[in-house]
């Protein structure tokens, strides 16, 4: 007899809503309905319709989809420029993701402390976040040009920055871990803002010196900021696009050294018009994502210390 009280009498409470609290509910669809609509319009539904174009080979003259079936997963498994591709990606994540976290978080610790001019050099560091890529990539495409590059004026070299298949890719890599290196920098800023000063304190009473406080106490109370830079920048670093296709030239002899998978996905997707083609390469680097996800995740809950 009571349950079924109970139930009744939520059913009346539900029902009998103020003007008041209808008004609230109805002003909080309304607040909430745009982020819907723009999850569903830009992200759930591109998604469903790339995996559905995998399954598909664009018809003739780029009209209509054809379901082939798994044609596109067998011919994008076997070909050696996908797995090419992949390796150039991580290479780049092994340049981008350790050194990006590494300079930044030696920036942020220096910049964190009371100094003249702390503003600006913060403002100048962040500065490469806020610069249009093109304008980056026509900046360093002029400092790595073999013959009138400033590196190469500055060393007395002729090196080929970015057309060597042998170091382009790492060359590529500097650029990139120079344009992230404000956005970590900040996001570790906030981190050791968060930072109880007792502990600092405790520790200089104890003896402990800065480098045994850095160790001690700022790298483990700062690990949820560096677990989450090191999350977003692999996926970032593993979906770059922008910067190698406004850095490397179509005629470039090291652009199969240096493609990444979405570089890829583009040339196959909207310059050859094989978009089923070019959505299976995404749907790989998707599912390569998810799985890495997951072991990060897992990682998290041994290394990631929460105070």
């Amino acid at each position: 007899m009571k349950p079924l009280l109970a139930e009744g009498s939520k059913s009346v409470n539900k029902k009998r809503m103020s003007p008041k609290e209808k008004s609230e509910e109805r002003w909080a669809w309304l607040f909430v309905a745009p982020t819907m609509i723009g999850l569903i319009v830009l992200n759930f539904y591109p998604i469903f319709q790339t995996i559905y174009q995998s399954f598909c080979k664009t018809g003739d003259f780029g009209k209509g989809n054809i379901f082939i079936g798994l044609a596109n997963y067998q011919s994008v498994a076997v070909a050696a420029e996908t797995w090419q591709s992949f390796w150039n990606t991580i290479k780049y994540a092994l340049i981008e993701v350790p050194f990006g976290i590494i300079i930044a978080l030696i920036l942020a610790v220096l910049l964190n402390k009371k100094c003249v001019g702390r503003s600006v050099y913060r403002t100048i560091f962040f500065l490469p976040m806020v610069c249009a890529p093109a304008a980056v990539a026509m900046v360093w495409k002029w400092m790595y040009n073999t013959q009138f590059g400033l590196l190469n004026n500055i060393f007395g070299s002729k090196i080929a920055w970015i057309s060597d298949p042998k170091i382009a890719w790492i060359s590529v890599g500097v650029i990139g871990v120079w344009s992230i290196i404000g956005y970590n920098m900040v996001l570790f800023i906030g981190g050791l803002q968060d930072i109880p000063g007792d502990f600092y304190e405790a520790a200089r009473i104890d003896g402990a010196s800065e480098f045994r406080q850095f160790l001690s106490i700022t790298v483990p109370l700062l690990s949820p900021t560096t677990f989450f830079i090191v999350q977003t920048r692999i996926i970032g670093a593993l979906t770059v696009f922008d910067l190698m296709f406004m850095v490397m030239d179509k005629t470039n002899v090291a652009l199969k050294n240096v493609q990444s998978v979405v570089y890829l996905f583009y040339q196959y997707a909207f310059t050859n018009g094989n978009k089923g083609y070019g959505a299976t390469l995404v749907v790989f680097l998707l599912i390569f994502i998810m799985i890495l996800t997951v072991i990060l995740q897992q990682a998290e809950k041994k290394l990631v210390y929460h105070n």
